[in-house]
């Protein structure tokens, strides 16, 4: 009598580091940024020029800036709701600085300054006195639009130098690709390395796992949420510069509401919002992802509500998808335990 065999589930050989990333959310991410620039190519027929690179980028570029370190933040399970007050607060501060006389090269670090204080404030007080940092920031945010206002008042400054103002909106010869595209991949790699590859990116994901077990572990725990807040002060101050020279204007409510784009463009690249997990590449998918969506919309002259709103419902999505397929899985896992579990016979044998 021969046995009956049941073939063995292929497996996939996640040792291949290709295997890893083809079944990571990093690959997943790559995926729906290849499909919404085919879909708005197909769809929307101004998409597909050269000029597309150098608008999309700009129109990135503050998202990035203040995304990279935000994913920092919400690995290590805090967040920042401060970041577009900073920028405006940093724009505020250029502006005056330049308009009395102070060199645009001492202004830029002066501003850096400035965002790097707001984040040490943020830290303080988040890791050190030990509230919420979402309380804090939704405090900050206030506090620092505040405070822009006071700097610079209702009015707008453009007085800045040319070669500063050419240089954010230049682009290689003709190519369309613009200059800031350097600097940012180098940002980009410069964070992907510190997350993903040095003890403290081990420490934020420790922090995002579990509080008291990565300070049973020898993890200072305060330090290293602080100086993540820090870093997205800084990084918010410098897009807060760009956007300044970008538009040639410095407003105290530059940047005014971007906070909301930067936290879901992040959550949807797959940084979960209750800390543990993100990658750096799957933030800047995502960043990308949603600047394709507002520009292929804007390009159709969809009013801004809209926009808003598309931003909203992918934060949203993002929040409430994972728990959904989650939850999902458990139910197949129990109905299928459920009906894999053999039926005893209730004979007695003689």
């Amino acid at each position: 009598m021969s046995a009956t065999t049941t073939p063995m589930p292929t497996r996939v050989n996640l040792d291949n580091p290709l295997s890893r990333f083809l079944a990571s959310r990093d690959a997943k991410m790559t995926g729906i940024l290849i499909a919404a620039i085919i879909a708005a190519s197909i769809l929307v027929p101004r998409f597909a020029q050269a000029r597309t690179i150098s608008f999309l980028t700009l129109d990135v570029v503050a998202i990035l800036l203040m995304a990279l370190p935000m994913t920092l933040v919400m690995v290590a399970a805090d967040i920042d709701l401060s970041v577009a007050s900073t920028a405006g607060l940093a724009s505020a501060v250029l502006g005056v600085s330049v308009e009395g006389g102070m060199p645009f090269p001492l202004a830029v670090p002066l501003c850096l300054l400035i965002g790097a204080a707001c984040g040490l404030f943020n830290g303080v007080m988040t890791a050190y006195v030990g509230l919420p940092a979402l309380a804090v920031t939704i405090g900050t945010l206030a506090l620092y639009r505040g405070l822009a206002l006071v700097v610079i008042g209702d009015r707008a400054v453009a007085s800045f130098p040319e070669y500063a103002t050419s240089y954010v909106t230049s682009t290689f010869g003709n190519s369309g690709i613009p200059s800031l595209l350097v600097p940012l991949l180098i940002l980009i790699v410069v964070f992907a390395l510190l997350l993903h590859t040095t003890p403290y990116g081990r420490s934020i994901f420790a922090l995002g796992y579990s509080l008291e077990a990565a300070h049973f572990v020898g993890i200072d725990t305060k330090r290293t949420r602080m100086s993540a807040l820090i870093l997205s002060g800084i990084m918010a101050s410098l897009a807060g510069v760009f956007w300044t020279l970008r538009y040639s204007s410095a407003r105290s409510d530059n940047a005014e509401g971007l906070e909301l784009t930067v936290i879901a463009a992040v959550v949807f690249g797959g940084v979960s919002v209750f800390g543990g997990k993100g990658s750096i590449w799957g933030s800047v998918c995502g960043v990308m992802t949603v600047g394709v969506i507002n520009y292929a919309l804007r390009l159709n002259r969809i009013p801004e509500v809209v926009l808003v709103t598309v931003t909203g419902l992918l934060l949203i999505g993002s929040v409430v998808a994972p728990s959904v397929v989650t939850a999902w899985k458990e139910w197949r896992k129990k109905r299928r335990s459920r009906s894999s579990t053999p039926a005893h016979s209730s004979l007695t044998p003689a």
